[in-house]
């Protein structure tokens, strides 16, 4: 067998319709559109969601709610992250969490209270839990807000 030898399975290939080629195709003249009308234009016929002339359902649809403009989104970790990344001694800061991969992009930290905390960490975020500050400093870690 060689590549030149090779072929599609008999009935896998479905030839293209040449439409438009002269009367001997059997597609010529109208090519298969039919006569006149917006459908037989060029560029004709109408979008998937057209609905014929009625009230379109994205506008049918009531509106509802609103995007609040001064909601402030948190990246949140865990003290079981900080554990499972950070050795002891370890000055943990919004750099540190992002060369690390625990926090994406430019949003606020927030460090949650979920896990165990075993190690001594001097933590910088933008919020902590009530829990999560517990838990570092009884680790003999500090908790730093930033402004």
């Amino acid at each position: 067998m060689k590549l030149n030898d090779i072929r599609p399975a008999k009935g896998a290939v479905k030839k293209r319709k040449r439409i438009g080629c002269g009367p001997g195709s059997g597609h010529g003249k109208t090519a298969t559109k039919g006569h006149k009308g917006q459908n037989a234009r060029s560029g004709g016929g109408v979008p998937p969601w057209f609905e014929g002339g009625q009230m379109p359902l994205q506008r049918r649809v009531p509106k509802r709610g609103f995007t609040n403009i001064f909601k402030v989104e948190f990246s949140v970790l865990n003290v079981a992250d900080l554990e499972r990344v950070f050795d002891a001694g370890t000055v943990v800061d919004a750099v540190a969490l992002r060369s690390a991969g625990l926090v994406k992009g430019r949003k606020k930290i927030k460090v949650l209270g979920n896990g165990d905390l075993s190690k001594k960490l001097t933590v910088h975020a933008d919020k902590f839990s009530s829990t999560a500050r517990s838990k570092i400093e009884a680790a003999g870690g500090t908790c730093q807000e930033i402004q």
